[in-house]
């Protein structure tokens, strides 16, 4: 997948857990590998810079001034004509500032061979959030002549200023130059920095760190669990399936069949197939919530719609009747 600006995947690892050890049976159950993914967009992160409205102006460089804050009102075009003048004479935080309107293409038309320039000229200057975006410019390749050994400095230096995702980014660098025990090692710290930071998907793999006993973390699937809940707080969807799966079981914890059946449930409504077919076999079942065919049907329809293909929801769903299925087609649509 190509790497970019709103969401950057490297098919990095198996983690380097199978090279630490064998994954262990009790290892966190996940749909694919959750630490391909490396976030660039600011509104999956809840410290801070969630939205337009709510952004941290030290992702800028600093910029507390009348560009700045048309920018946090949605003034795109007003934050752009003020901060252009000062980012052509020099100015690394108004740099910054242009490269972010033009490479997400607020209040105008995108424009990223252009946003690449401006970050270019910023991250020379020192401003993380200029690295950290220059660096996926420069692992992209589009807009400029690919450079991984730059990039891997820039993301570095952005990483050790405090940028959060530079510092998860950085953290799977890592894992990818040395896959095996040793690189995993090294890119904890920065799993953990971007963790305590509060980026949700740093909280997801100190979770698997910990459930799986890697990375030089002794297992202990109760602060594991800790990290689910975290994540999951922040509707990383996949931390929610998780969580809903050992709360069901009792790991980590006191097994908590309700709370798990919501946390499910709330990932199968943000669209998680997995957890809209797990959602479909509680209600089938009756755990953690009444039992209920119609709905049970209903959550099995929209996973089935998105390709996923259960043995035993296919038999439960043969056993409807046709005045059971139309109303569980019914209640699919509405759900959807």
């Amino acid at each position: 997948m190509p790497l970019s600006r709103n969401r950057v995947c490297l098919v990095l690892l198996a983690l380097a857990l199978a090279a630490s050890a064998a994954m262990p049976a009790s290892a966190v159950e996940t749909e694919g590998d959750p630490l391909k993914v490396i976030p660039a967009d600011p509104e999956r992160f809840s410290g801070g810079l969630t939205r337009e409205n709510n952004v941290d102006p030290e992702r800028f460089g600093k910029l507390p001034d009348a560009a700045y804050g048309a920018f946090q009102r949605g003034l795109y075009i007003t934050a752009y004509n003020l901060a252009l003048p000062r980012a052509e004479n020099g100015d690394p935080a108004a740099q910054t500032l242009v490269a972010e309107i033009l490479s997400r293409g607020l209040g105008m038309k995108r424009d990223e061979a252009k946003a690449a320039q401006w970050y270019a000229r910023a991250s020379e200057r020192g401003v993380p959030e200029a690295q950290f975006q220059y660096a996926l410019v420069l692992m992209d390749g589009r807009f400029v002549k690919k450079d991984d050994k730059e990039a891997y400095a820039l993301m570095q230096a952005a990483a050790e200023a405090g940028n959060l995702f530079a510092q998860f980014n950085f953290a799977q660098m890592l894992v990818k130059r040395e896959p095996d025990a040793r690189g995993l090692e090294k890119a904890v710290a920065y799993y953990q920095r971007a963790a305590d930071g509060g980026l949700a998907d740093a909280q997801y793999a100190m979770a698997q760190l910990y459930a799986n006993g890697s990375g030089g973390k002794r297992k202990d699937e109760a602060e594991a669990r800790r990290w689910l809940l975290l994540a999951a707080r922040q509707n990383y969807d996949t931390a929610q399936l998780d969580l809903g799966r050992w709360l069901m079981a009792g790991r980590g914890g006191e097994r908590d069949r309700k709370s798990g059946f919501g946390w499910m449930l709330r990932a199968a409504r943000g669209g998680n197939v997995a957890a809209q077919n797990e959602v479909a076999k509680l209600y089938m079942q009756g755990l953690g919530t009444d039992p209920d065919n119609r709905l049970a049907a209903a959550w099995y329809i929209l996973a089935r719609r998105s390709g996923l293909v259960d043995p035993t929801m296919e038999d439960f769903f043969d056993g409807l009747t046709d005045e059971e299925i139309k109303q569980a087609l019914e209640r699919a649509n509405r759900l959807r």
